[in-house]
């Protein structure tokens, strides 16, 4: 009788339900749980990204994360632009910036062009991440669209040791160690390194990578430090765009070469937090990022284009190349058609050994350029909870300090294109020079200083158990100043033309507010309505590229010029949570959301010939959609699907450039109306998963994603439409479907075998692409023609198969 009174009563009482506590603020707070944040929320773990078998940290969020999708305008699979409801987080300068990322409460946008530099986050060392939709004041400028909160491991959390070595197709190689431990006096300590290169699948596309994160702890029953040092170093091919007609004859092949990027970058991160009593916690930290980039890209001269680059045996060329040893042979334009001396090299030869018109002889053109980044700071935060009868509330307030000192230089060199697309430099400079009325200046040694200054605080009120409603806000001052080491202010004269000087000081400085309410009728249902604010302030690259009058070579040349706005953004959201019922509880969720933004002074790069533009202010565009999704897990399975459709449009009437448009006008402008749609950003994106594990050895995975069609950039006015004969291509990218692959095999506890291949049906597909010049024609040759136009797209990469080994002992074991 007893046995059976005690089932009864197993069987009768409700387990019950598990709440996710969620930080919503960069440094650690008390936390809320789900249901209270008024805000659309997705989380991860160190496991997810493991099971995953993503390459790394950007190809897991485009994987696996609702409304994300990656663009690979650099044609490398570590230097992405990350996409969030048509907001960005990138690594290359003068992409307009949307989303803010955090590691351990410190920001990662870089201070200059507050780019994201995805190759330098360890994704080894992740233990968590959140990502918060919405212009979520409090996590500070650049917040736009969405914030991306990273939490690293530790020895606490993360013991054990593990070694991981992985090779695969096209030379991809890796190795890995991770460390982790603790001890009776409250250390703990983590470390992990890990090397990776690869060959590259495109035509001279090689990279490399290194990285290293540790972590040293102290805690006891009240308080925690943590410091913490991280370290990067990587060379990085992008070979960007290929021409659509050269791709069908040769899916790895490359524009124009080399396009290569080297990263250095050395981290330092000091956390604190005490409980100061059961419902109060401080925390705070302060830090120190030194990063050094360079870069070598070899470009087509599109100035070129169009001018009489063939030598036809010109006397003054002649002259110059038979006095200085050459024996030049006779060039023909009609040699485009054929592989033969299709590409003029002697005029470009001459003209830069008496430095009269290499800017319109040389085809190719080097860039050079190096950035040296420190930025420093300091941050505290104090969390406060309380409850009473009826009521609960829960109150964060903040500061921060934010320093940054950066020098940027920029020099290019003439050259000629070679029929494997390389350049060979000659002894000329963009330095304005040359005797040429279009002689142009691409030098830049510019030093930059940033200062923020912020004031953050949030308030949740908790009516009851149902009811909760948040208000927060953040004040930030931003002050700007640009120093040019060559051209000072009333010094700026080049010859042919002036250049205004970059110096300048700017002050930004705006309150964000925000404010939102959920609903919790029950533990199956959650419903939430929220408006928020945020603002980016403009970089030291906009400042410096703002001039119609002297435009700048996206992305780093730059010219003095009129002060920018700062863009502010504005969300509305709301949307539908919750768990199905039953014994379901807990083991299946699902949501659906809508939501719009809208960006006030966004600011847009905009052509003013084929090869140069500046930064402005566009009026307004939107971005707006509905996003639904459901995962679950199920005895020994897990599964999910999300789905987004949107919407991203201009929402004012504005001019911009755009040569190869097919409705450009006379001076290449076109006209953008309010409904036109933002290029290389989908209507729709569809992901789904499933893992099983057929037991404690064997389990495998699936993926698919599906994205759907966008238009190219250049093709801003939707209107772009084929000839055949002057203007190529549709001006947009199609949709494509992946399906990834994943599985294991754990032999003994301590080992465990890993496969995954990616793009299983070897799919040709693109990411980004845009409207350029028809300089290359199909079969090889050099077309000198500026009145062509047709779409480049950077293909994907084909299928990746990719195996592992990797030998856990203690904790790291049961991963």
């Amino acid at each position: 009788m007893a046995a059976d009174v005690s089932v009864d009563i197993a069987i009768d009482i409700a387990t019950p339900p598990v709440v996710e506590i969620i930080g919503t603020t960069p440094l650690p707070d008390l936390g809320l749980a789900r249901e209270q944040i008024p805000a659309a929320v997705q989380t991860a773990t160190s496991r997810d990204m493991a099971r995953s078998g993503a390459l790394n940290f950007s190809d897991f969020l485009n994987r696996s994360l609702g409304s994300v999708h990656v663009n690979d305008v650099q044609g490398n699979p570590f230097m992405n632009d990350v996409n969030y409801r048509g907001y960005t987080a990138s690594p290359l300068l003068g992409t307009p910036q949307g989303l803010s990322v955090y590691m351990d409460g410190v920001r990662l946008n870089q201070p200059f062009g507050d780019v994201v530099m995805w190759d330098l986050i360890p994704k080894d060392a992740i233990s968590s991440l959140t990502l918060m939709s919405g212009a979520n004041p409090l996590f500070g400028l650049n917040t736009l669209g969405g914030a991306l909160s990273l939490q690293t491991k530790d020895g606490l959390h993360d013991a054990g040791t593990a070694v991981e070595i992985g090779a695969g197709r096209y030379g991809r190689r890796s190795l890995g160690l991770e460390h982790g431990g603790t001890n009776e006096r409250g250390l703990d300590w983590f470390m992990v390194a890990h090397a990776y290169q690869e060959d590259g699948w495109r035509d001279d596309s090689p990279s490399s990578l290194g990285q290293f994160f540790g972590k040293l702890g102290w805690h006891d029953s009240k308080t925690g430090l943590k410091l913490s040092y991280a370290w990067a170093g990587s060379k990085m091919t992008g070979n960007g765009s290929q021409e659509q007609q050269l791709l069908a004859n040769n899916y790895a092949s490359v524009y124009t070469k080399p396009d290569v990027t080297r990263n250095h970058a050395g981290f330092v991160n000091l956390e604190a937090k005490s409980s100061l009593s059961e419902h109060v916690l401080l925390a705070g930290n302060v830090y120190y990022r030194n990063t050094r980039t360079a870069t070598i890209n070899g470009d087509l001269n599109e100035d070129a284009l169009g001018e009489s680059a063939y030598y036809t045996g010109q006397a003054a060329d002649k002259a110059w190349l038979l006095a200085h040893g050459y024996s030049p042979v006779v060039e023909s334009s009609n040699s485009r058609t054929s592989t033969t001396n299709a590409f003029p090299v002697w005029r470009c030869i001459a003209q830069a050994g008496t430095n009269t018109e290499p800017n319109e002889k040389c085809t190719g053109l080097i860039t050079n350029t190096n950035t040296h980044q420190q930025n420093y700071g300091v941050s505290a935060q104090l969390s406060f909870q309380s409850k009473a009868a009826g009521y609960g509330n829960q109150f964060v307030v903040g500061a921060g300090y934010d320093a940054s000192r950066t020098r940027f230089s920029q020099a290019s060199q003439f050259g000629y294109l070679n029929a494997d697309r390389s350049i060979s430099p000659v002894n000329a400079y963009a330095d304005g020079t040359q005797n040429s009325e279009n002689a142009f200046d691409q030098r830049v040694n510019l030093s930059g200083q940033t200062t923020t200054w912020s004031l953050s605080g949030s308030d949740t009120l908790s009516l009851d158990d149902r009811w909760h409603i948040t208000a927060s806000g953040r004040y930030n001052s931003t002050a700007l100043k640009n120093t040019d080491r060559l051209y000072p202010y009333n010094n700026a004269t080049t010859q042919g033309g002036q250049r205004g000087s970059l110096d300048g000081d700017h002050t930004f400085r705006r309150f964000n507010p925000a404010l939102g309410i959920s609903f919790t009728p029950d533990t199956a249902i959650n419903a939430y309505l929220g408006y928020s604010e945020s603002s980016r302030a403009p970089t030291s690259i906009e400042l410096g590229c703002a001039d119609p009058d002297f435009g700048c070579r996206l992305p780093n040349s730059m010219a003095g010029d009129p002060a920018l706005k700062q863009v502010v953004s504005k969300t509305w959201e709301a949307g539908l949570r919750g768990k199905l019922p039953g014994k379901l509880v807990d083991k299946m969720a699902w949501n659906v959301g809508v939501f719009r933004g809208d960006n006030l002074d966004d600011i847009l790069f905009v052509a003013n010939s084929a090869a140069t533009g500046y930064f402005k202010n566009f009026g307004q565009t939107r971005r707006q959609g509905l996003e639904a999704g459901i995962s679950g897990e199920l005895d020994n399975a897990s599964f999910g699907l999300n789905y987004t459709w949107m919407k991203a449009t201009y929402q004012s009437s504005d001019s911009l450039g755009a040569q190869y448009n097919s409705a450009a006008n006379a001076s290449g402008n076109i006209t953008v109306k309010p409904g036109d749609q933002i290029p290389l950003i989908p209507q729709q994106i569809f992901k789904a998963h499933a893992n099983y594990e057929f037991d404690t050895r064997y389990s495998a995975g699936i993926e698919l994603l599906a994205v759907g069609k966008s238009f190219l950039r250049g093709n801003e006015n939707n209107a772009h439409v084929a000839d055949g004969i002057n203007k190529l291509g549709s001006g947009s990218m199609p949709g494509y479907t992946v399906v990834n692959l994943s599985g294991s095999y754990r032999p003994t506890a301590q080992l465990k075998l890993l496969i995954n291949i990616s793009n299983l049906f070897d799919q040709r597909y693109y990411t980004a692409g845009q409207l350029g010049p028809h300089a290359i024609t199909a079969n090889g040759g050099y077309s000198n023609s500026d009145a062509k136009g047709t779409n480049f797209y950077t293909p994907s990469a084909p299928r990746m198969i990719w195996v592992g080994l990797r030998y856990s002992l203690g904790a790291t074991a049961r991963d």
